[in-house]
């Protein structure tokens, strides 16, 4: 296990938000438990023995939810990425993680908590990537014209 988590501001959520990635990572085929929950103390910024954290690990990330108050609200600026080795898995996730939640363009969703998401297939980067920039274009056109990414497209552009 890394030595990094990620710890995600809530405001009240913090056991639903858990909750609810740990089932869309299960959804997905990918290992996702919960972990430890810490209960507000007479100090801080819930109420005393409200959830103040609730842990999970995504496929081996440790993700911490905490449950902030609403001081401060996601952007699409900072986002998580999962990749993904087959269109199935990137279907899975992707209907798994926008339920309740709203897409957007290039493999990136917000799911119902505000948290930014991209779905990306693991090929992407390589094809972007490839030292013949015609190809790498054709591959970044039809990535920029797509919501939820298509990886038989992707490499029909590729050639």
């Amino acid at each position: 296990m890394s030595g990094i988590a990620t710890c995600l501001w809530m405001d009240g959520r913090a056991e639903e938000a858990v909750a609810f990635y740990v089932g869309a990572f299960r959804q997905a085929g990918r290992e996702a438990a919960p972990g430890p929950v810490l209960h507000q103390g007479e100090v801080g910024p819930g109420a005393p023995g409200s959830v103040l954290t609730a842990t999970a690990t995504l496929d081996g990330h440790v993700v911490i939810a905490l449950n902030g108050g609403p001081l401060f609200q996601f952007t699409p600026a900072i986002s998580l990425t999962i990749t993904c080795e087959t269109q199935a898995e990137v279907d899975r996730f992707w209907d798994a993680l926008s339920d309740g939640g709203q897409t957007g363009q290039c493999g990136w969703l917000t799911d119902r908590f505000g948290v930014s998401w991209q779905v990306v297939p693991r090929r992407l980067p390589e094809m972007l990537m490839d030292a013949d920039p015609a190809r790498a274009g054709r591959v970044m056109q039809t990535m920029l014209g797509m919501t939820k990414l298509e990886i038989a497209e992707l490499e029909a552009a590729y050639g």
